[in-house]
């Protein structure tokens, strides 16, 4: 990363952001809950717990790899508190529309990211 394109935002600022700004990006009825990554300045972690009587919860590491991209990682996948298997169908389709989201307003927040 060249030094002109780093995030020029505090972390806690940054996540704040994204908390605002996220549930504007996810399916309507999701929830997100976006924390300061405590071990490194750069991540946040992003929890989506997804809507209906499925109620999965999403756990993404999100990486700042410059000022407008981002690289996520899935986490775990929670149900009712316990981690389920995430190589079913539904849940690689969510894990894709959550990613998908993730850079949606990883991209929105570009004109703060890019001070």
């Amino acid at each position: 990363m060249s030094k002109h394109d780093e995030i020029r935002m505090d972390q806690q600022q940054l996540a704040e952001a994204w908390q605002r700004t996220l549930p504007d990006t996810i399916n309507e009825g999701d929830r997100a809950t976006v924390l300061p990554d405590e071990a490194d300045s750069k991540t946040l972690r992003v929890t989506i717990q997804s809507a209906g009587h499925q109620a999965y919860n999403f756990d993404f590491k999100v990486v700042y790899v410059d000022s407008r991209e981002v690289k996520s990682t899935l986490i775990d996948v929670e149900k009712d508190g316990r981690t389920v298997d995430e190589r079913t169908d539904i849940i690689q389709q969510l894990v894709h529309d959550y990613t998908r989201h993730i850079h949606e307003c990883a991209q929105a927040l570009h004109g703060l990211t890019h001070a």
